[in-house]
């Protein structure tokens, strides 16, 4: 059963994302918050394992929320806290971009279809992030320019990448070029299973918790330049 915390300032559209999530037999609506304040103090009194967070909400917005979510169940567990998926309005919304930047493993549309927000809502708590590779790479190139300026080290001198052997920075730089798990593996020459180890060895040298994240340390580290 997977747990799912609702916020969204708009009744209405949280009554529609209660009815269709309880109409499915293995998710459960775990609680409903209408603003940023309410979603981290519910997040840390629900424990959820996803949180469907709403970005333009008055006070706190979705971003902060997201990044004081992530932030409070860092090191509290094997899977630190509920995963977060934005909802947003445009899919090269820049909220969208600070929404991943903050820790969120994924986005999707208002107007998706009610089987893209059931099938996005498992996939983050599988643990996987639902924003495809190359949506990933577009986004990121589009707003690359709000990186902090940390963003200036070089690669070998960042510790998260420098703890990678040379097959891992290979494979985490193509990956943040917009490279599907099938993609690597093709162009590799490598059994999709061998990359996906690699992966999971990427995600926890570098502490990422998703692959969207991951993307994220190798565009700070510039591995990856926007196109």
């Amino acid at each position: 059963m997977t747990t799912v915390l609702i916020v969204d300032d708009q009744p209405m559209q949280r009554f529609g994302f209660r009815m269709l999530l309880e109409s499915q037999d293995d998710l459960r609506v775990a609680g409903e918050a209408g603003t940023g304040t309410e979603a981290v103090r519910l997040a840390a009194e629900l424990a959820p394992d996803v949180v469907l967070m709403d970005i333009r909400m008055p006070g706190m917005d979705g971003i902060e929320a997201t990044r004081r979510i992530i932030a409070r169940a860092a090191g509290t567990g094997p899977s630190d806290g509920p995963r977060i998926l934005i909802l947003t309005t445009f899919d090269m919304d820049e909220y969208a971009y600070a929404g991943l930047r903050a820790g969120a493993s994924g986005f999707l549309i208002k107007d998706a279809l009610p089987e893209e927000l059931l099938a996005g809502i498992r996939a983050v708590a599988a643990g996987d992030a639902i924003v495809a590779p190359s949506l990933t790479r577009r986004l990121l190139d589009a707003y690359v320019h709000h990186l902090p300026a940390t963003a200036d080290t070089p690669p070998a001198a960042d510790p998260r990448i420098a703890s990678l052997t040379d097959r891992e920075r290979e494979i985490l730089t193509v990956i943040a070029q917009g490279w599907s798990n099938a993609e690597v593996a093709e162009r590799l020459h490598l059994a999709e299973s061998t990359v996906k180890t690699h992966v999971s060895r990427i995600l926890a040298k570098t502490g990422a918790r998703d692959r969207v994240q991951a993307v994220i340390v190798a565009y700070d580290a510039k591995l990856v330049e926007p196109a």
